[in-house]
C-alpha cells in the first residue's frame, strides 16, 4: 500500500502530476481539522485529483489526528456525480485542469457517463414493484449505492445485460445487500 503526506495542495498536486500515468493508487494522509497535521484539505485534494483523471475511494481513519483517503486512476465507464462535475467545470474554468482530466471529461460525455440519470428507469421500477421486500429495501439504500445500482443498469449496451442487471439488483435488495 503506497501512503503518502504531503503539506500542501501545491505538493499533491506535483506528486499527481509525476506519477497520474504510472501509479495504480496511493493512499493519501488527510489532517484532520485542528490536528496540527499539514495537509490538503479534503476537498482541496479531491479537485486536485479530477485535474489528473483521478478519482477518490475509500476513506479510513489512520490515527486520532488523521485519515487515510484513497485516490486511483477513474475508470473509463464511471459515472460521474453531480459533485464532482461541479468540481470539474471549476477547475476548467481555473485553468487548472489537465488534458489527462480533460479526456477523461470528453470521453465521459461521448460516452454518456457524464450525466447519469439517478431516477429509477421504468423496468428496473417494474421489477421492484412485483417484489414489494426489494421495493423496500432499495429505497432504504443510500444514496451513492442506489446511484451506483442505477449507473450499473443504466451503461449497460446490451438488452440481455441490462435484463442481467436489473435482476440482480432486485435480487440483492430482496436479500437488503447493496
Amino acid at each position: 500500500m503506497n501512503i503518502i503526506e504531503v503539506g500542501t495542495v501545491d505538493q499533491w498536486r506535483q506528486w499527481l502530476a509525476e506519477n497520474h500515468s504510472s501509479s495504480p493508487e496511493v493512499w493519501l494522509v488527510i489532517g484532520h481539522k485542528g490536528s496540527g497535521v499539514d495537509s490538503p484539505r479534503y476537498s482541496e485534494a479531491i479537485e486536485q485529483a479530477l485535474c489528473f483523471g483521478w478519482i477518490d475511494g475509500l476513506h479510513r481513519s489512520r490515527d486520532e489526528r488523521s485519515s487515510q483517503l484513497r485516490f486511483s486512476p477513474r475508470r473509463i465507464r464511471s459515472g460521474w456525480s453531480a459533485l464532482n462535475r461541479e468540481r470539474a467545470h471549476r477547475m476548467i474554468s481555473t485553468g487548472q485542469m489537465t488534458q489527462a482530466g480533460m479526456d477523461l471529461i470528453n470521453r465521459a460525455q461521448a460516452e454518456g457517463t457524464w450525466e447519469i440519470d439517478t431516477r429509477v428507469p421504468a423496468d428496473l421500477d417494474a421489477a421492484l414493484a412485483a417484489n414489494p421486500l426489494a421495493r423496500s429495501n432499495f429505497e432504504k439504500l443510500s444514496p451513492s449505492s442506489r446511484r451506483l445500482i442505477l449507473e450499473s443498469v443504466s451503461t449497460a449496451k446490451r438488452p440481455e445485460t441490462r435484463s442481467r442487471r436489473i435482476a440482480r439488483a432486485v435480487d440483492r435488495a430482496a436479500a437488503n445487500q447493496r
